[in-house]
């Protein structure tokens, strides 16, 4: 029996990643900037921010400037979300 979930959240994460190689290239390039592109192609086809965001949070030691990247897509699901939430370790 196949979970329709877990199905649906695979083809969301393989968007992401196809979105993430776009903008982001390599984890080594995420920057303030780069970070704030992901999140808006995200949002322009359809795909949860904070989804996509603990996504990127599982990688965030391969992320030189995570803190700032972390801020930053915190401040964009803000003003761009109507459910911004601090994300949960």
């Amino acid at each position: 029996m196949q979970d329709h979930k877990n199905g649906a959240n695979s083809s969301m994460q393989a968007h992401v990643e196809e979105i993430w190689q776009q903008t982001c290239g390599t984890w080594d390039n995420v920057n303030e900037s780069t970070v704030q592109d992901f999140l808006s192609q995200c949002d322009e086809k359809n795909i949860d921010s904070q989804f996509a965001m603990s996504w990127v949070e599982q990688n965030k030691e391969n992320i030189p400037d995570w803190q700032s990247v972390s801020r930053v897509s915190l401040d964009w699901m803000n003003q761009h979300t109507s459910t911004g939430s601090p994300l949960m370790d």
